[in-house]
């Protein structure tokens, strides 16, 4: 059972991924003010605390965009799949904001959500 809820998390942080690369190339407005290019790159060039502390601000953006997609392909998607899919990726993405966040707190951090996800 745990395997499994494994398994779906990945699944979840993978096709998450996707969808907001997707969306960041694809749509006119940016889906947020950096790209996910760019957060990579920009991570490349720190090391310790200050990787970790930009590392989490660059994921918790990157799962509440993921979470936002999720929210319309459970109203909008055609095929069950989709919408499957899109619950799992808000349940697992919601609970690694939290871990996120968590740290954030615990290691002075400032907090970098914007949203109640």
């Amino acid at each position: 059972m745990e395997t499994k809820s494994l398994l779906f998390g990945l699944i979840g942080f993978f096709l998450g991924g996707l969808l907001v690369s997707v969306a960041a190339t694809t749509f006119d407005k940016p889906l947020t003010s950096t790209s996910m290019e760019q957060m990579t790159e920009d991570l490349r060039g720190k090391q310790g605390e200050e990787f970790d502390k930009a590392f989490i601000t660059s994921m918790i953006h990157h799962h509440e965009a993921a979470i936002d997609m999720a929210s319309l392909a459970k109203e909008k998607a055609g095929h069950k799949e989709i919408t499957d899919l899109a619950l799992t990726i808000a349940s697992t993405q919601g609970e690694e904001i939290k871990q996120l966040q968590q740290w954030q707190k615990d290691w002075g951090y400032q907090s970098t959500s914007h949203s109640s996800h």
